[in-house]
């Protein structure tokens, strides 16, 4: 049976309001930038991500590496942060750093991965797959809801979820090294209008 995310994983993402939950060790293929996601460089790197997912993904299914598994790849995320500090309706977009990265199964390795982009990189000529990377991280208790609309109106729900920081006596902690917030793409951003964009907006938590 294929595995599919959006019913998997519902609770994990698509919240239907603020919600508090605990996430396991997951893999994730990932690749890091920094500027403003408007310019040029970040479609590139976001195109680089793909081919070695698909890969991999083919690999298992065909049963290259076992037991055949078949799956639908999971949605782009990103982990961010800024160089100057500045934030919401104060953010320098060309300040922003960030973390791209797509989740892979479990019972991938970064063995697999490595053979992967070797095989990708022998048939095509795709700017940044020399520098994409295998990471398996554990974000434990986190906060997270949906924004529904434009990145640009992303401070209103953070808001939301500051007051449930507040309300709950949490406190926001850096997650994957110094990044502030973890958003995922539940709509792609070169299909989808604006207004009608769905991400998830999450935050790594622990107690004040």
């Amino acid at each position: 049976m294929k595995h599919e995310w959006r019913k998997a994983e519902k609770a994990w993402y698509l919240p239907k309001q603020p919600t508090i939950l605990t996430l396991p060790r997951l893999n994730f293929i990932t690749l890091t930038g920094n500027g403003d996601p408007n310019q040029p460089q970040f479609g590139e790197q976001v195109s680089a991500l793909y081919p070695v997912a698909y890969d991999l993904r083919m690999a298992l299914k065909r049963g290259d590496l076992g037991e055949p598994y078949e799956y639908t790849v999971y949605p782009l995320e990103g982990v961010w942060t800024t160089s100057d500090g500045s934030r919401g309706v104060n953010l320098n977009k060309a300040a922003l750093q960030y973390k791209i990265m797509l989740r892979q199964p479990d019972r991938l390795t970064e063995q697999d991965f490595e053979a992967s982009r070797a095989r990708v990189m022998a048939k095509k000529q795709i700017l940044w797959l020399a520098e994409l990377r295998w990471e398996s991280y554990e974000e434990g208790q986190v906060l997270q809801t949906i924004h529904h609309g434009p990145f640009d109106d992303e401070p209103t729900t953070f808001a939301q979820l500051q007051a449930v920081l507040k309300e709950k006596k949490l406190k926001v902690i850096p997650t994957m090294g110094d990044y502030w917030h973890r958003e995922i793409y539940l709509t792609d951003a070169r299909r989808t209008a604006p207004e009608k964009a769905k991400t998830v907006l999450r935050y790594r938590v622990a107690p004040e």
